[in-house]
């Protein structure tokens, strides 16, 4: 996650966290993505895919964008599941506040993921295993707001 000079009263860093899903004979399976110590905030812990939403860009465009950047996959390879109502987070240790865009994409579980510098390794894990693992503030609760995914043919995912 992006990091900008914000405070208790600053508006917050608005974000998108994007959750990457494939689906295996042993279950779903969501990819985390270690932190480099090249990014700004929360170096070495885990995360989805996210990235600051630029002014003027819609999130699920800035989601795709970030997909992209950060996993090499095209948009042709990500499917949209679920989007997330926003997720307000203050980090009172670090003096941040972030809005949380969260999405959920389905990936075809052969794509190759290609990390780039913001990335030290990468994983998949049981979506219920996300606790064991340091992560980003609240990378829980983001989830919480896309997964389990909407049955097909259920309400459009937004």
């Amino acid at each position: 996650m992006p990091s900008d000079a914000n405070t208790q009263d600053a508006t917050p860093t608005s974000v998108v966290t994007c959750f990457l899903l494939r689906r295996t004979p042993d279950g779903d399976e969501i990819l985390l993505l270690r932190r480099s110590g090249r990014v700004r905030t929360y170096q070495g812990a885990w995360a989805g895919v996210s990235g600051y939403l630029e002014p003027g860009v819609a999130p699920l465009e800035q989601a795709y964008t970030e997909i992209g950047e950060e996993t090499g996959l095209s948009r042709e390879q990500a499917t949209l599941l679920a989007r997330g109502e926003p997720l307000p987070i203050h980090d009172a240790a670090h003096g941040l506040r972030w809005l949380v865009h969260p999405f959920l994409f389905e990936v075809d579980g052969s794509a190759a993921i290609h990390t780039d510098w913001e990335t030290t390794e990468s994983t998949w894990v049981a979506p219920d295993a996300l606790d064991r693992y340091p992560t980003v503030p609240q990378l829980v609760d983001a989830l919480a707001r896309v997964y389990p995914p909407p049955a097909p043919g259920a309400a459009d995912a937004h």
